[in-house]
């Protein structure tokens, strides 16, 4: 049998898809990262983290009593009586997931999740995965508070809550206010909504999960419905409308927080807060002006004693009755 003699190029062809194979035993191309870069040690804690298994909250105790003792007088305590529900929603492993690679690696917290340093959307992600349903809950995601990164554990505390009631780190209205120092002062004008007397909250307006509406408000998309929770004698409908009740909201006359004058009006003065509109030069807003005969000599004569129905009025459409 006569053997085929190959010259040295047609060799050489032949033997390129071998030498391009990596060598038997070793791995293919490194990393580009290299193996101790930090994105790779990373990956590693959470590939075995993923990999672990649930030991149950009971093994969590042996070495965190203290943490243990706050959270089984918690509400998340109930988690570990809902038989219905994996063990990935149960107990302490519910928030920092499985808890056997932690404990074979003598409480390395590298292998669990450990909310402190931690990214806001990381740690939302994770509250959400059991909070996520119902109304209160629904724009978490996308609040103004999630988009400032404000996370969950920036106002609930599972651990070390001073309010019972949501788990708060503070009792309302102090918590807002380490934030919100604007609606502080606010608050401690003359005329002001209830809030430092704890008649009502800043959550019975607000929903700090976030709505579809501006400031987290609730309710309506009209802005002022929320208003009308309490204030239901000027809610209406009427047959004749007050424009800027159902265009601008309460808002347009009234400071919502407080202000220095009765009744939170934004002037001190009410002829001067209904002529912001009603001028003869009122073309560009679209309201009457005021009449020829209208005498402002008279300046301490407020137009709402003429004009007592102002929010609306089912019999008259200048709001005498």
């Amino acid at each position: 049998m006569r053997r085929l003699r190959l010259g040295p190029v047609a060799a050489l062809i032949l033997a390129l898809p071998l030498l391009s194979q990596p060598l038997r035993g070793q791995g293919s191309t490194a990393s580009p990262h290299g193996a101790n870069s930090p994105s790779a040690a990373n990956a590693s804690a959470e590939q075995k983290a993923a990999t672990a298994g649930y030991v149950g909250s009971e093994a969590c105790q042996a070495c965190h009593s203290d943490l243990y003792k706050s959270w089984e007088n918690s509400p998340h305590w109930k988690t570990s009586l809902n038989t219905k529900e994996e063990p990935s929603h149960q107990g302490c492993e519910a928030c920092h997931g499985p808890g056997s690679a932690h404990i074979a690696g003598g409480g390395d917290v590298s292998k669990i999740f450990v909310f402190k340093g931690r990214s806001a959307k990381e740690i939302d992600a994770r509250c959400m995965s059991c909070h996520a349903g119902g109304p209160q809950h629904m724009m978490a995601l996308n609040s103004i508070h999630a988009q400032n990164n404000v996370s969950c554990i920036d106002c609930h505390s599972p651990h070390h809550a001073e309010s019972r009631e949501g788990l708060l780190v503070k009792s309302q209205p102090e918590l807002c206010y380490s934030c919100h120092l604007a609606q502080k002062s606010q608050f401690s004008m003359p005329f002001h909504h209830r809030v430092p007397e704890g008649l009502i909250q800043c959550t019975d307006c607000h929903n700090p999960h976030g709505t579809e509406h501006a400031k987290q408000l609730r309710m309506s998309s009209t802005l002022d419905a929320v208003c009308f929770k309490c204030h239901a004698d000027v809610q209406g409908p009427f047959v004749y409308e007050h424009a800027p009740v159902k265009v601008e909201g309460c808002s347009s006359c009234h400071m919502v927080h407080g202000s220095p004058n009765p009744h939170l009006l934004k002037v001190s003065n009410v002829n001067l807060l209904c002529l912001q509109c009603h001028t003869a030069s009122s073309i560009g807003f679209g309201a009457p002006g005021t009449p020829s005969f209208h005498s402002q000599a008279t300046f301490f004569q407020a137009c709402t004693l003429c004009h007592v129905q102002i929010h609306g009025s089912n019999f008259s459409s200048f709001f005498f009755k």
